[in-house]
């Protein structure tokens, strides 16, 4: 809009000069009134130069006394701090104080975010009674424990195949959190003979983890334990495995261990023969023995009388496998003190193979049964035990839960072991 110049020496202070009309937005006056004093007529854009105060100029200025753009104050930033500690639970007796420090500011400074403030104080106000409650309460000793628990889980139970352990105040039948590790040649709980990571990001179920495990462990039994006479009925296959909460704090493997059947009782020595504990000589003995076992598990469960032809066909791959290892036990180079009792367990073999052809070509159920039972006469029979005295290995001969003979020496059936 067009200003007047104001009154000076060019213009003199009479001069009849009337501004135009100003393009300003219309005025409405409050409860009413009309937009202009009474005195002024509404049609005249400005007051005549009598109606004008000394010293005033002669025309309005608009928009005197405010910002011409609207500004919004800041947003106090205590405040904010205030809402999130509030918000997350976290410091509140911090969040409170800051609370309460930001509406002093913003009522000081004219800034914003006063519901912020309140809010924030009122959260951590909360959070911080419930601290209190839970630390007058065994609550909060009670999640404390758990925290422990959660942390155990994870770090604790970093167990590697061959450590020896103790579960402190638990047992086998209940969740383990925590372990203390011990040397193997003292008493302890548990040993372990094999450790299988679980692969994915998320937890596969409880089925499945039990389901892996089962199968993990019993291959890696006998991997561990060559000699499976050394596990008496008193061992047990036991595995550790993660729980859908464990898994979270990172327990993603299975851990196979070997304890006692009363959980009260404890095992003392190590249980491990394989490569890195045996001699040449009894890991020879113990490898071919476990082959020859391992053809006598796979025995069908139909018997002769109800499927003959299984039967035969099974009678004939223990008769090979067991050929094909008298003749490994009797290549090998034995040293002097072991080679005369191993002549004697490969002449025993090489009987029991001919027994096991013979089962195989027998025409009637009588017939197989015969060769069968002379077969299983060498199995574990005192040349076996013979041998294994001279290598130093366990004598005593292991049970088995379905009454037979159950497997030549140093197999994995021996002692009845449930995973």
């Amino acid at each position: 809009m067009s200003i007047p110049p104001p009154p000076g020496p060019q213009r003199p202070q009479d001069d009849p000069y009337q501004p135009p009309q100003p393009q300003a937005p219309s005025l409405h006056a409050p409860h009413g009134q009309p937009p202009y004093p009474q005195s002024a007529s509404p049609h005249a854009p400005y007051p005549t130069a009598s109606q004008v105060p000394y010293g005033a100029p002669p025309y309005a200025v608009w928009g005197q006394g405010y910002v011409p753009f609207n500004r919004p104050a800041p947003v106090n930033g205590v405040a904010i701090a205030a809402l999130v500690l509030g918000v997350l639970c976290f410091l509140p007796a911090v969040g409170l104080i800051l609370g309460i420090v930001a509406l002093v500011q913003i009522k000081k400074r004219g800034e914003r975010g006063k519901g912020m403030a309140i809010g924030g104080a009122v959260l951590s106000g909360l959070g911080l009674a419930m601290w209190i409650l839970l630390l007058a309460t065994s609550g909060g000793s009670a999640f404390m424990e758990g925290v422990r628990e959660g942390a155990a889980r994870n770090t604790s139970l970093s167990l590697a195949k061959g450590d020896c352990f103790d579960v402190p105040g638990a047992s086998f039948d209940k969740n383990v959190y925590d372990v203390d590790k011990v040397p193997c040649a003292g008493e302890h709980d548990a040993e372990v003979f094999g450790v299988v990571p679980l692969g994915g990001d998320s937890y596969p179920g409880d089925s499945s983890v039990t389901h892996e495990a089962e199968d993990q462990c019993w291959t890696l039994k006998s991997a561990y334990a060559m000699d499976s006479w050394s596990l008496t009925e008193d061992v047990e296959v036991y595995h550790l495995t993660p729980t859908r909460e464990s898994w979270e704090w990172g327990d993603h493997e299975i851990t196979c261990v070997f304890a006692h059947t009363d959980e009260k009782g404890a095992l003392t020595g190590s249980l491990r023969t394989d490569e890195t504990t045996l001699d040449p000589d009894q890991l020879a003995f113990l490898t071919a023995m476990a082959a020859v076992d391992d053809a006598l598990l796979l025995e069908p469960e139909d018997l002769a009388e109800d499927d003959l032809k299984a039967n035969r066909g099974w009678a004939a791959d223990v008769g090979d496998m067991t050929s094909v290892q008298a003749r490994t036990l009797s290549d090998h180079p034995w040293s002097a003190g072991t080679r005369k009792p191993l002549t004697a367990l490969v002449t025993d073999l090489q009987k029991a193979a001919g027994q096991w052809t013979a089962a195989a070509e027998a025409s009637d159920v009588d017939t197989f049964y015969e060769h069968y039972e002379n077969a299983y006469a060498y199995v574990d029979g005192d040349a076996t035990v013979t041998a294994r005295k001279a290598l130093g290995l366990t004598t005593t001969r292991p049970s088995y839960d379905d009454g037979d003979s159950g497997g030549a020496g140093g197999g994995t059936g021996g002692g009845g072991l449930d995973v």
